[in-house]
């Protein structure tokens, strides 16, 4: 079973400026909030994208079922008046 701060290691390797949030309640689905200057100009299929890149290796073997993405540039996270 991967945990979440193995989920948020893996994507913090590929996005290494990245605030992360990763949630479970069974072990095998995930959601995760990433907050990065490297979605800058990226649209929102393309953020996911760089996400499963990140974990994909477990998505493959199957350690992790389903991830739920909700991604942010730093401006978008502030403007959905969250914290920085």
């Amino acid at each position: 079973m991967v945990k979440p701060d193995q989920v948020e290691a893996m994507i913090k390797e590929q996005l290494p400026d990245a605030q992360i949030q990763v949630y479970t309640n069974d072990g095998e689905h995930y959601e995760a909030v990433v907050i990065s200057a490297q979605f800058e100009g990226k649209n929102l299929v393309q953020q996911h994208q760089m996400v499963y890149a990140a974990v994909r290796e477990a998505m493959d073997s199957n350690a992790i079922h389903a991830l739920a993405l909700k991604t942010y540039t730093p401006a978008s996270w502030a403007a959905a008046g969250q914290p920085v």
